[in-house]
C-alpha cells in the first residue's frame, strides 16, 4: 500500500472516532439524560484538561523513547476499552471521570497523527505544505461519514454512538502498528536537564511572536469547543416548537451540522494557496472573522425560513476551523527544530484543545446556566439560543481585533514554499 493511502486511512479513522460522538453527545446529555448545562460544560472541559498535559507528554515520549506510530496505536487500543464503558454510566459525575480518562488517551493521538504524517512524508523527501492537506482532508471525510452513520441510524440521542466509536478505535489501534516507523529523533542527543525532561519545546515561548501565537491559539480553541458543544443540541431544541419540529434540520441535525465538515474538505485543499499568498497572520485572521460569522448566523437562523443562515454558518465553519488548526500546525512546524517536532505539536495541541477547550467548556457552561437558561422543563426550550450565539460572536470579534493589532509577523512566501526534511 502506498504511503499516502496509508496516511489517508489513518486520518479517516482518527476523525471518524471523534465524529461518532463529539457533536451528538450534547443531544445525549440534554435530550436523553436531562443533565445540567454546568455539568455538560465540565464534560467538554475534559478535552481541555487532558490536552493540558497529555499531548506534551506523548510528544516527549515520541521524541525520546518510543516510536510515534506505536505510541499512537497503544493509546487508541486503551481508548477503545474506555469508550465501550461510557454507555454503562448513569451518574453525571462518574461520566465526567470516565470521559476524562477517554480524552487522556484520545487527545494526544491528534498531535501524534500529525507527527506520523509529517515524519513519513519528510522521510520520502515530500513537501508537506503541498502533500499533507489533501491527506488530512480524509480525516474530515471520516468525521462526516461518522456523523451521517450516527444520524441515519438514529443514534444521536443514544448511547450506541459510543459503541461505534469504540469499535473504530480498536480497529485504528491495531492498524497503527502497520504504519511507517517514526523513531524518536531526540534520542542520543546530549541533553541538559530541561531537555532530558522533554521540556525544550517550551523554549518557543521565549519568542514574543510565538508566545502571542500560542495565546491566540488558546482563545480560538475556546471558540471551537463552543460550536462543538452546543451546535447539535441547539437544533434539537427546535423540536420543542411546533412549527419547526418536522423540519429536516430538526429531524436530522447531525446531517445538517456535517455541512461544516464538508466545507472543511474544500478549505483544507485551499490552505497551501492561502498560506503562500497571504501568510499565516492573515490566514488566521480570516479564521477569526469566520468564527464571528459562524456564531452570528446561528443567532438569527432557524430550521425553516432562515435555514439558509444555518447552512451558511456551517459552510463558513470550514474556513474558521481549517485556517486555524491546519495552518497553525504547519506554522509551528516551521518554527521548531526536527528533534522537538512531536513536542512542539503537543504544545500547540495543549494550548488549543487544552487551555482553550478547558476555559471554553467550563466558562460557557456556567454562563449559560446562570444567564441564558429560560426554563427547567426538559420538554420546553431551555435556553435563550439567540443571546448565547450573539455572546459567542462578540467574544470572537474581540479576539480578532486584538490579534490584528498585537500579532506581528512579516509574511515571507519563500518560507511556506517548502518545509525541508
Amino acid at each position: 500500500m502506498k504511503l499516502k493511502t496509508r496516511l489517508i486511512a489513518m486520518n479517516f479513522l482518527q476523525f471518524f472516532i471523534w465524529g461518532t460522538w463529539l457533536l451528538t453527545v450534547g443531544a445525549y446529555w440534554f435530550q436523553t439524560k436531562h443533565w445540567s448545562g454546568t455539568e455538560f460544560g465540565a464534560i467538554f472541559s475534559t478535552m481541555g484538561i487532558a490536552s493540558l498535559f497529555m499531548p506534551a507528554i506523548a510528544g516527549i515520549i515520541a521524541d525520546r523513547w518510543v516510536n510515534a506510530e506505536r505510541l499512537y496505536g497503544c493509546f487508541h487500543l486503551i481508548g477503545a476499552v474506555i469508550l465501550f464503558c461510557i454507555p454503562l454510566i448513569n451518574d453525571p459525575s462518574l461520566f465526567f471521570w470516565v470521559m476524562l480518562a477517554s480524552m487522556i488517551f484520545y487527545m494526544p493521538t491528534i498531535a501524534l497523527a500529525i507527527t506520523v504524517g509529517y515524519s513519513s512524508l519528510k522521510a520520502q523527501g515530500l513537501d508537506i505544505i503541498k502533500e499533507y492537506p489533501p491527506i488530512r482532508v480524509f480525516g474530515t471525510i471520516g468525521f462526516i461519514v461518522a456523523l451521517w452513520i450516527i444520524s441515519l441510524a438514529g443514534f444521536e440521542k443514544s448511547p450506541a454512538q459510543f459503541y461505534v466509536a469504540s469499535a473504530a478505535s480498536l480497529f485504528l489501534g491495531l492498524y497503527a502498528f502497520s504504519l511507517p516507523k517514526c523513531p524518536p529523533l531526540g534520542k542520543g542527543h546530549k541533553r541538559s536537564f530541561v531537555q532530558a525532561l522533554g521540556l525544550d519545546a517550551f523554549k518557543l515561548f521565549k519568542s514574543s511572536k510565538m508566545a502571542l501565537f500560542f495565546i491566540f491559539a488558546m482563545l480560538l480553541g475556546a471558540s471551537l469547543q463552543l460550536t462543538n458543544a452546543y451546535g447539535d443540541t441547539f437544533l434539537h431544541d427546535f423540536a420543542k416548537i411546533d412549527i419547526f419540529k418536522n423540519t429536516i434540520a430538526v429531524r436530522f441535525p447531525a446531517i445538517i451540522m456535517s455541512i461544516s465538515q464538508i466545507s472543511e474538505t474544500l478549505f483544507i485543499l485551499a490552505i497551501p494557496f492561502f498560506l503562500r499568498k497571504f501568510g499565516i497572520k492573515r490566514v488566521m485572521l480570516f479564521s477569526m472573522i469566520a468564527w464571528v460569522l459562524r456564531f452570528g448566523l446561528f443567532a438569527y437562523g432557524d430550521p425553516a425560513q432562515r435555514l439558509w443562515m444555518i447552512v451558511l454558518s456551517c459552510i463558513i465553519y470550514g474556513m474558521a476551523f481549517d485556517f486555524f488548526n491546519i495552518s497553525g500546525s504547519l506554522f509551528v512546524e516551521t518554527q521548531s527544530e526536527p528533534r522537538i517536532r512531536a513536542s512542539a505539536q503537543g504544545l500547540f495541541m495543549m494550548m488549543t484543545n487544552g487551555f482553550g477547550a478547558f476555559f471554553g467548556g467550563r466558562i460557557s457552561g456556567i454562563l449559560i446556566d446562570k444567564y441564558f437558561k429560560i426554563s427547567a422543563d426538559p420538554n420546553a426550550v431551555q435556553f435563550n439560543w439567540k443571546a448565547i450565539w450573539t455572546t459567542f460572536a462578540a467574544y470572537s470579534l474581540v479576539v480578532a481585533v486584538l490579534f490584528a493589532v498585537l500579532f506581528r509577523h512579516k509574511h515571507d512566501g519563500r518560507q511556506m514554499q517548502n518545509i525541508h526534511p
